[in-house]
């Protein structure tokens, strides 16, 4: 799954699209998003997800369960 940003919650401080180490963080509308297809929950580079660490608001990043779990390749 990867993760998604609450737009609602969302202050625009960047500090998360800073962090991404996919690139996946983007502007949208004043706040920021996630691009699914490259959210890898930062598997294989963090152990905890760096946009979730780093965000100042509790509970803006979160898993989207509407997208498939993230598998590393083999």
């Amino acid at each position: 799954m990867a993760y998604r940003i609450v737009a609602s919650q969302c202050t625009s401080c960047s500090a998360c699209a800073i962090e991404c180490p996919n690139a996946a963080i983007f502007e949208k509308g004043g706040s920021f998003a996630i691009d699914a297809s490259k959210c890898t929950e930062c598997i294989g580079h963090y152990d905890v997800p760096q946009c979730v660490a780093v965000c100042p608001v509790d509970h803006t990043c979160s898993i989207d369960s509407a997208v498939p779990r993230y598998q590393a390749p083999a």
